[in-house]
C-alpha cells in the first residue's frame, strides 16, 4: 500500500494532481491548509480515498482538527499541528503517537519536510505541496508484509 501524504496547499490543487499522477497511490491524506483543496482533489480522483484533517487557515471547518486511522494495519495520527505547538516543540507530538499508540505520526503546518524514527514511531511532515516560501514537497508512506517506512520527496 502506497499512501500520499500532502500537507498546505494553500490553493495548488495542480501540485497534488501531479503528485497522484507520479506517485499512483492508494490512499491520501490531507494534513489542512487548505482543506477545499483536499475537496478539489478528491473530485478529480474519486476512486482513491482520502482522510483529511483542517489546518489553521481552513476558518469555519468543524472537521476534527486530529485523526487516528488504520491503514494496512498500521495506525496513523493525523493532525496539521497548530493545535499542538508543532513549531516550537516536537516532543509534544512523540508523547501524542505513544498516548495513542501511533505507529505515525503526520503533520504539516511548518512547511519543512521531515522525517524521524526512533526504533518505534515515525514522525512525519511532508512539507508544503504548495510550494510556499520553498519548493514543494510531499511525503509517502509505504506498507506491506515486509516494509513500513515513511519518506518525503521534492515535487519535479
Amino acid at each position: 500500500m502506497r499512501i500520499l501524504v500532502l500537507s498546505d496547499s494553500h490553493g495548488r490543487v495542480e501540485n497534488m494532481i501531479r503528485c497522484v499522477e507520479q506517485v499512483e497511490p492508494d490512499h491520501i491524506l490531507h494534513l489542512g491548509d487548505c482543506v477545499r483543496d483536499a475537496e478539489k482533489l478528491q473530485k478529480q480522483f474519486p476512486v482513491i480515498p482520502m482522510a483529511s484533517v483542517p489546518g489553521n487557515c481552513d476558518w469555519g471547518c468543524e472537521d476534527e482538527p486530529e485523526r487516528l486511522i488504520e491503514l494496512g494495519g498500521k495506525r496513523i495520527f493525523l493532525l496539521h499541528g497548530h493545535t499542538r505547538g508543532v513549531k516550537y516543540d516536537l516532543q509534544r507530538l512523540w508523547y501524542a503517537g505513544r498516548e495513542y499508540g501511533a505507529d505515525a505520526v503526520v503533520f504539516g503546518h511548518t512547511h519543512t519536510a521531515l522525517v524521524d524514527y526512533d526504533g518505534t514511531m515515525y514522525l512525519m511532515n511532508p512539507g508544503s505541496i504548495g510550494g510556499i516560501h520553498a519548493p514543494a514537497t510531499y511525503g509517502v508512506i509505504t506498507v506491506n508484509a515486509r516494509k513500513f517506512d515513511c519518506s518525503t520527496y521534492r515535487l519535479l
